[in-house]
């Protein structure tokens, strides 16, 4: 094939990616193109490799897998490229690098140290504290300390294997399941016609790894993201130790934000809550991981009522009584509309029908104030409940009347009559007029038939009064609300999508989601998962009615299985905790040493030639010399990866290794 027909063909193949075109479609944007390319798009490769004279052309096939020849697909672009003329650039002024308009380049974005690495976070307490030691020349003493973790970072280029080994899939132990009986052992992952799981999961671990881990399993399947992350505020969760704690937070969310997009299916959405703090870096990363065509909006949310001891510093700022949810979708998507209630009575609805509705030409249409007057209402007033009730209950009969050509053209109309409008049953037609029925607006929200106004980007209707009160479970982090989530997952999904939190905190999206007859997976990798989330859930499936359950009228049931992503340290953990002497502890050092991953800045020389043999160390009891070599393990070093799960020296039970092949659906 020549050059020409082979340039067409791929002209023809790329018209499919309308990223790519000017708006007319007759303009490639071939920088773009070649951007993309560059950073192995998913799209394009996937065009591209669907043509058998492409294929050929720039893939090399490696056993059974397609590789594709970046360089020479660049190098035939830039060959065969069709010099623009100045018809193409008389319309376009703006701005360039000197050679491209910015417009035609990916290259605005979002830079920060550590951006091409990745951060673990290895963070097991919500303080995010390592313990260690040191002898105190004063007290003659070893005095316990605590400092934040030194983060290690793997650059992505040059800690390669690091990395590939760190994003392994883990093997996965304590399995339980729960259910209204209470807990029991896992027999069996159910799974769907298609193979996906189909089980509500509660994960304890690193969340990056966990992600990671469920890749295989749950790529393009995830309808809904929400997250809460730590806000990076100095005084939340968030505290990973490094001179660029910015920096670092950003890496933080990037390394998660890329897989999770994995997830999503085409469709989907992610909804990641924060604050002013970080929220204008957040959205210009996420333009990046999930291409600034997919942003959808910012939404505003009223999180707390300014009064008391917040009004303090009045005088000196902007109280703060906000958060954003910034909000991308994947590709493309579709959301089912959702409502806010009407605080104020709109007096425009002031027409009331009387009578049979079967037979209109003997009904008779009266102001709403007579009617209201003669059951014994005054004023039209929301807050009065029987007023309330009595509108709602007489929605079609309520109406509201305006000029409209369509009626008064009409001969049928002539007469001035009532008649119900045929082509759309919510309005009704009053003496020439056109009239919008009052149930038009009646939504159901929240559980409850309201006025409903469409919603918008600014959510202030939350109740912010014992929120601490939700789910039966107290949690220092700030609950988010159940209502909060059930707008979310009303808004973005349908009954059995499948919904991911891996900052689950106190369970709260985990608990709307059951309720709500959705498919969740929780990660959380902080200690309380157990005693919070977990016992939140169980809580929900005994038929707990707080949040959202007397909304969605829940009753309980349904079940869940929890799994922890396995630990190798943690076995350390335990020998240590087992020696009866020290003596026994000694001797183990060297195991220890040997075997598991210690803190990466520890002396080990020293420690084994020195420290072990002074006198002040020995007197330490035995408890505390004990705490010292726990403190020695790296929390960052803690998972097993499933090709090794056989491998004795982890302890993995033979059911766990059984359930984590069932898990991964027997894949090698």
């Amino acid at each position: 094939m020549s050059n020409i027909k082979l340039k067409q063909l791929i002209l023809k193949v790329l018209k499919k990616d309308e990223r790519l075109w000017s708006e007319d479609k007759t303009e490639l944007n071939q920088t773009l193109l070649l951007d993309l390319v560059e950073k192995i798009d998913e799209k394009i490769i996937g065009l591209l490799l669907q043509v058998d004279e492409l294929r050929e052309k720039f893939f090399v096939k490696i056993k059974d897998v397609y590789v594709f020849k970046t360089n020479d697909f660049r190098f035939f672009m830039e060959e065969n490229k069709v010099d623009n003329s100045y018809t193409a650039y008389k319309n376009r002024i703006g701005l360039t690098d000197g050679k491209r308009f910015l417009k035609d380049t990916n290259d605005v974005v979002l830079d920060f140290p550590y951006k091409d690495c990745v951060l673990e976070g290895g963070q097991s307490t919500e303080e995010g504290l390592d313990t260690y030691f040191e002898y105190d020349e004063k007290t003659k003493q070893y005095e316990e300390k605590k400092a934040k973790r030194k983060e290690i970072f793997f650059n992505q280029v040059l800690a390669h294997d690091e990395i590939d080994r760190l994003f392994d899939p883990k093997a996965l132990v304590n399995w339980k399941r729960y259910t209204k009986d209470g807990e029991e052992k896992v027999k069996e992952i159910k799974r769907d016609e298609d193979s996906t799981i189909k089980e509500n999961m509660i994960i304890k671990g690193n969340n990056l790894l966990a992600l990671h881990s469920l890749k295989k399993q749950f790529a393009g399947k995830v309808k809904l993201i929400y997250i809460d992350p730590p806000y990076n505020t100095g005084n939340d969760s968030f505290k990973y130790n490094d001179n660029f704690n910015h920096s670092t937070w950003l890496t933080f969310m990037k390394n998660r934000l890329e897989v999770a997009r994995e997830l999503l299916r085409d469709d989907g959405v992610i909804f990641v809550q924060c604050d002013d703090n970080e929220q204008a870096y957040l959205k210009v990363l996420m333009d990046e991981v999930f291409g600034r065509e997919n942003f959808v909006n910012t939404v505003i949310m009223k999180t707390i009522n300014p009064n008391g001891i917040k009004t303090t510093h009045a005088n000196k700022t902007i109280l703060k009584v906000k958060e954003q949810i910034i909000v991308f979708k994947k590709n493309k998507t579709e959301f089912n509309p959702q409502y806010a209630v009407v605080e104020e009575y709109d007096n425009y609805y002031d027409l009331f029908i009387e009578g049979d509705l079967k037979d209109l030409k003997k009904c008779k249409v009266i102001k709403l104030k007579e009617k209201l007057k003669e059951i014994g209402l005054q004023d039209k007033d929301l807050k009065d409940e029987q007023f309330k009730s009595f509108i709602i209950e007489n929605a079609d009969r309520i109406f509201q009347t305006k000029f409209d050509k369509r009626v008064q053209n009409n001969a049928k109309y002539a007469d001035g009559g009532l008649y119900e409008y045929e082509e759309n049953s919510n309005y009704w037609v009053y003496q020439k007029r056109f009239g919008l029925k009052l149930s038009k607006i009646v939504k159901e929200i929240f559980g409850k038939k309201e006025l409903g106004v469409l919603l918008g980007d600014v959510w202030d209707d939350f109740k912010l009064n014992n929120l601490y009160l939700e789910g039966d479970v107290d949690f220092s982090n700030a609950k988010k609300p159940e209502h909060l989530i059930l707008r979310i997952i009303s808004l973005t999904t349908q009954p059995n999508d499948i919904v991911l939190d891996y900052h689950l905190g106190s369970g709260t999206t985990a608990a709307v989601a059951h309720k709500m007859g959705r498919q969740y997976i929780g990660i959380e990798q902080m200690d309380y998962i157990e005693t919070i989330a977990v016992e939140r859930l169980k809580k929900v499936i005994a038929g707990e009615q707080g949040g959202i359950s007397k909304s969605v009228n829940w009753q309980g049931g349904g079940d869940f299985i929890y799994f922890e992503l396995a630990k190798w340290n943690e076995t350390a953990k335990e020998k240590i905790l087992a020696c009866d002497s020290f003596d026994e502890l000694i001797a183990f050092f060297d195991e220890m040493y040997e075997r598991y991953f210690l803190n990466y800045n520890l002396k080990i020389k020293e420690f084994r030639e020195k420290v072990i043999n002074e006198e002040e160390f020995k007197n330490l009891s035995l408890d505390e010399q004990k705490k010292m070599f726990i403190a020695m393990l790296d929390n960052n070093q803690m998972y097993v990866n499933k090709t090794e799960m056989e491998d004795k020296k982890f302890k993995i039970s033979e059911e766990d290794q059984f359930l984590t092949s069932k898990f991964y659906n027997n894949e090698v």
